[in-house]
């Protein structure tokens, strides 16, 4: 029996991986699998456990117990990220973001990459790795005009958000996983990844500015129509992004888990913007008449842009993963593992590198699931800095580069050829700084 499920994860997990190929939404074979595996745990009576972090045992445990627990933990994931979603899109309903094209003068194409890559690095830790690289994008797409050049610059920022958003609670959904499932707190997360981070951004960065690439200055850019800036856009901005920052401060401060705080944070980011948009909608009302007034509210607008699939696919996969976890397996394959290869550090740059082919989102929640060192423990650091910026080496390894690879039409081999190596050289060095550095911080 354990086979099959094995076998229905596998092939579940195959389908993710080849969504592009298969054209079929990876939310689908994530659902079905998800489904599947519990069913057949079900129908055969299979026993369950949960894993004892301090005595590192497995404890019989009854279904319905534990698919409620794994529900809960997942839901604190997506509610998080429903929170941070919403506020995004308010920010962007203001055209917010605009504000961020003021700050960029230059010409000299090795100063944009440095600006972009800085950009990048700051704004994927506030807004997380996906939505930095959507905005800088966009924004790049804009400054330059040339194709050619747009997609070495777009490159390296992808390399940039996926190192930003390593570093912090809520700039990476994996580094989010394991703040929310308490493996990691904000404090230690940037003591640790902060360093490595920069490196992993500054070596490849510094690396290509020597390129060709980079060598002189864009045309200028005339008679371009600019998008209309909203008067409240610079203070949605602010406000949305330091509604975002002051979520860990709020679990700090109250040891609530981080969605309550997310909630608060949204409900005073969309009470300005009703106020802003001088709408008197509520947030709550399920009128289906969709008068004037509802039509025009930011609120609503932002939650309908909400990219449910991507819920969805984190609903199937991390119940999916969840259910090999409650049957012990992942237990089991964490002992063989460290058995077969002693060296943990090896084992998690490992994971890094696996991440860059599928998808980083499962490679994280078994991974909690096949280790119980306590919170804070280097190993948990570790496995956010390689989850996180391990992706970067192929075009397809992380969100970032999947929806840059849209946005700018990227072909999958240009990037293997031309990025790849600088995002894998940013991998060592911050991996080599981090195993340099943690002796010093615990």
């Amino acid at each position: 029996m354990e086979l099959l499920l094995i076998a229905i994860f596998v092939l579940g997990y195959l389908a993710i991986t080849l969504e592009h190929t298969l054209k079929i939404d990876k939310l689908i074979p994530a659902l079905a699998m998800m489904a599947l595996l519990w069913a057949i745990i079900a129908l055969a009576h299979l026993p369950v456990f949960d894993v004892d972090t301090s005595l590192k045992e497995l404890v019989p445990s009854h279904i319905e117990e534990i698919l409620l627990h794994h529900l809960g933990k997942t839901a604190e994931i997506i509610i998080f990220l429903l929170g941070a979603m919403t506020i995004v899109e308010i920010i962007d309903y203001f055209n917010g973001f605009a504000a961020i094209k003021a700050f960029i003068k230059t010409k000299s194409r090795k100063s944009l990459l440095w600006i972009f890559a800085i950009l990048a690095f700051i704004l994927s830790a506030i807004i997380d790795n996906l939505t930095a690289t959507i905005v800088l994008i966009t924004i790049l797409q804009k400054v330059i005009l040339d194709r050619d050049t747009r997609l070495w610059f777009a490159g390296l920022i992808i390399i940039s958000a996926n190192a930003g958003g390593a570093w912090s609670p809520i700039g990476d959904v994996t580094t989010t996983m394991l703040w929310i499932g308490n493996k990691v707190t904000t404090g230690k997360l940037i003591a640790y990844l902060l360093i490595p981070s920069v490196v992993c951004v500054v070596v490849p960065v510094f690396v290509a500015s020597l390129l060709p690439a980079f060598k002189g200055e864009i045309p200028t850019v005339e008679d371009q129509e600019e998008d209309p800036i909203h008067p409240r856009g610079a203070n949605m901005l602010y406000l949305g992004l330091s509604a975002i920052v002051f979520v860990p401060v709020f679990k700090t401060v109250t040891h609530l888990p981080p969605y309550v705080g997310m909630m608060f944070s949204l409900a005073i980011v969309a009470t300005f913007a009703e106020i802003f948009s001088a709408t008197k909608i509520s947030i709550t009302s399920i009128d289906q008449d969709h008068d004037d007034a509802s039509h025009n509210s930011p609120v609503h607008k932002s939650l309908s842009k909400i990219e449910l699939p991507s819920i969805l696919f984190f609903l199937g996969i991390l119940l999916a993963v969840a259910a090999l976890e409650s049957l012990g397996m992942l237990f089991g394959f964490a002992e063989s593992l460290n058995t077969a290869i002693p060296n943990t550090d090896i084992v998690i740059m490992l994971l890094g590198i696996g991440s860059a082919v599928i998808d980083n989102v499962p490679l994280v929640a078994a991974s909690m699931g096949m280790f119980s060192q306590g919170t804070d423990d280097p190993l948990w650091h570790f496995i956010a800095f390689s989850a996180g910026t391990g992706g970067s080496m192929l075009i397809i390894g992380s969100a970032a580069g999947v929806v840059a690879m849209g946005m700018e039409k990227i072909d999958f081999f240009w990037y293997l050829k031309k990025i790849s190596w600088l995002a894998f050289i940013g991998f060592l060095a911050g991996s080599i700084t981090f195993m340099l550095l943690r002796g010093y911080i615990a």
